[in-house]
């Protein structure tokens, strides 16, 4: 049920997107319910190989490198969903900053803390 919470409150943060950065569009709530999905998918076993891969460029930038990292897979996912546009890099670079910021701004506001 948890994940399903997750995946919602994702979706909304998409949604919200657009209003943020004029460079981003989401065609309706359905379409960002997919790229919620998409993007969870691609961070799970994508980002893991990349981040690995450039590990040695990660540390020299003192992990900032990860935030690009961030940025390619968001344009990526643009790139295979109809309906979600990213208008170029520093669009995505952006935009995967603030869906990471209002994603966890919601869940904390709306999720409870689980306990150990």
């Amino acid at each position: 049920m948890r994940l399903i919470v997750h995946w919602l409150i994702n979706a909304a943060a998409l949604f919200v997107l657009p209003y943020v950065l004029s460079s981003i569009q989401v065609k309706d709530f359905v379409t960002a319910l997919v790229v919620a999905l998409v993007l969870g998918l691609v961070n799970a076993i994508i980002r893991p190989i990349l981040v690995l891969l450039t590990l040695p460029v990660t540390i020299l930038t003192l992990g900032f490198f990860i935030l690009v990292i961030n940025a390619l897979l968001f344009w990526a996912v643009a790139s295979f969903v109809d309906g979600f546009q990213v208008a170029g890099f520093w669009s995505a670079f952006w935009g995967a900053i603030i869906y990471a910021l209002v994603s966890w701004a919601i869940a904390a506001l709306l999720l409870p803390k689980q306990q150990p």
